[in-house]
């Protein structure tokens, strides 16, 4: 059995949310390509070929109000090396070429609460995961202090991204620029966080 690799000490420490605040802003500033129709769903899985890491999260409409809800997820974002792609599943079905991208162990999708997200999408319409891996209980297996995707961003990349839109209407039909952006963001700092933990070593061929 491969034991657990180790992590600097710095990396293990708690940041808090005043340092946090205090790094600089950072959001995905590449191309974008929000999937509506079923012509740029193919466009967009052609475009995946042959993309073996893929940022991964999904975007739910909030629940303000007791007794609404849950709502299923609206929104499924990957992203890949140059560009990223917002699948609007909720004005899209959610089918079986996005599905079989998400089924494709030799392909790599990263991101926090993954498990979360999969058990969503699965309500939708059942497919069988692979290739997942949570940065959240990977970094918890290594000791972290904290695990979610601002945290992690601090930690290990330097700098802090925006939350202000997670709790906006992930369902409307047409999203804000500043929902893409935010939606975008979340994909993109996944394989950032995912390519760091390789770059320290804690993820290889022979560690999951």
């Amino acid at each position: 059995m491969t034991p657990t690799p180790s992590l600097p000490e710095h990396h293990l420490r708690v940041f808090t949310n005043q340092e946090i605040n205090e790094l600089p802003l950072r959001h995905y500033e590449g191309k974008v390509t929000v999937v509506r129709t079923e012509k740029q769903l193919k466009a967009a899985l052609r475009a995946l070929e042959g993309e073996n890491l893929l940022g991964f999260d999904t975007e739910t409409r909030p629940v303000f109000r007791k007794g609404q809800g849950p709502y299923p997820p609206a929104l499924v974002q990957l992203a890949a090396a140059d560009h990223v792609y917002l699948f609007q599943i909720n004005v899209l079905s959610f089918n079986d070429g996005l599905k079989d991208l998400l089924a494709t162990p030799s392909v790599t999708k990263t991101g926090v609460s993954v498990t979360d997200d999969v058990k969503a999408l699965k309500d939708l319409s059942h497919f069988e995961e692979a290739g997942f891996l949570d940065l959240g209980t990977l970094s918890a297996r290594l000791q972290m202090k904290t695990h979610g995707l601002r945290n992690l961003a601090a930690n290990l990349l330097g700098f802090r991204i925006s939350k202000s839109a997670q709790c906006s209407n992930w369902a409307r039909e047409n999203l804000s620029p500043a929902q893409i952006v935010y939606a975008a963001t979340d994909a993109w700092i996944s394989r950032e966080i995912y390519l760091a933990f390789h770059s320290l070593g804690v993820i290889g061929p022979d560690l999951p």
